[in-house]
């Protein structure tokens, strides 16, 4: 009989939310490392609030915020070579734009462009996924591929703790186990899938430990300690890379907005508890305060660093909104890279219908 107390999975830990921890774990980390990290995350941070405020504007549709969860992300996607894949759900954006999608890609996106999903050639990025976990399955077949071509790049799958309870999730981690396919199966556990507490979702103590089922690594980091996401990542990609498996690594974090901005946070969880998350567990603070510690970052580089950001995001915006929005009759195109007969069919009835409209 396996006993879930037996199933242990201690939390990686580098940095408190003093900005303390082992120094010579801490001088490891080169300050260049630091600051990059940092500046992502800031700037992460900034583009986050200001989209937010752009949706409460009418500016762009729905969206999904991420602040809280930058650690998380920049930890993660800067331990990786450019070359490798993302598979990102809709709350990636962090992600991807430190992988280098332009951050105008990111307004096409949120502004409903035909051409938002569209990834710029010779970026690994996959479209962003709105069905919940159906990229765990689209980064397992993209691993795979890459063991069967004898390359070196590394699918990385991102995806929330509601993913976990999908079919999806467990198809995906048996075959990439059985496979043995480079594939980081990356669990931002933010504590709230929408509106439904990590506790009634699972019995088991973390999600991490659902790797021992499948015979793959697991491993649970403090998705809030940069410097332990950063460390966690690399040791799992180092892993992946050599041929030794998947990897399912849950990163433990907070979600500090809505779900998206449609969503009423309210109505699940109490304001206290979002405070308390922003007072103590602010993974930027507590990087912020290593920085000072070291004496490489001050008021005035954070002024200048924010209203360097904040003008990128408005000439990112200013550029997207001056595209034109295609025709009806143009979406069509990207359905196939060759339309069918019946898709070319449509096509032309819309064309047939738009001369008729316009009296032509």
């Amino acid at each position: 009989m396996i006993d879930q107390n037996d199933l242990r999975i201690e939390m990686v830990h580098l940095l408190d939310e003093n900005g303390n921890g082992e120094e010579e774990t801490l001088h490891s980390f080169s300050d260049d490392v630091l600051i990059t990290l940092y500046q992502w995350m800031r700037k992460a941070r900034v583009i986050d609030e200001r989209l937010l405020k752009m949706q409460r504007q009418g500016r762009i549709g729905t969206y999904a915020p991420f602040s809280g969860q930058e650690a998380a992300q920049i930890g993660s996607v800067l331990a990786l070579d450019k070359d490798d894949w993302l598979f990102p759900s809709y709350r990636e954006m962090a992600a991807c734009l430190a992988h280098g999608m332009p951050l105008t890609q990111i307004f096409h996106y949120v502004r409903g462009h035909v051409l938002g999903g569209k990834t710029p050639a010779g970026l690994n990025i996959f479209p962003i996924q709105i069905i919940i976990g159906a990229q765990t399955l689209h980064a397992t077949g993209c691993a795979w591929a890459t063991k069967l071509k004898g390359e070196r790049h590394v699918s990385v799958c991102y995806f929330g703790d509601g993913a976990t309870s999908e079919g999806d999730f467990h198809e995906a981690l048996n075959f990439a186990a059985v496979y043995q396919v480079p594939v980081i199966f990356f669990c931002q556990n933010n504590h709230y899938a929408i509106s439904v507490p990590i506790q009634k979702q699972t019995a088991s103590r973390t999600i991490a430990q659902k790797a021992l089922a499948y015979g793959m690594k697991g491993v649970l980091v403090d998705g809030n300690d940069v410097l332990a996401v950063y460390q966690t990542m690399k040791e799992a990609v180092q892993m992946a890379r050599e041929g030794k498996g998947p990897v399912l690594i849950e990163a433990l974090t907070y979600r500090l907005g809505p779900h998206t901005t449609s969503d009423d946070p309210t109505k699940y969880r109490s304001e206290e508890e979002v405070e308390r998350w922003k007072r103590t567990k602010d993974p930027l603070h507590r990087l912020r305060k290593l920085l000072e510690k070291r004496n490489i970052w001050t008021d005035t580089q954070e002024e200048a660093f924010v209203a360097q950001v904040n003008d990128e995001v408005t000439k990112a915006y200013e550029e997207a909104a001056s595209v034109e929005a295609p025709s009806l009759a143009d979406i069509f195109r990207y359905v196939y890279d060759e339309p069918s007969p019946l898709l070319y069919e449509q096509q032309q009835e819309v064309i047939r219908r738009n001369r008729v409209k316009e009296g032509k």
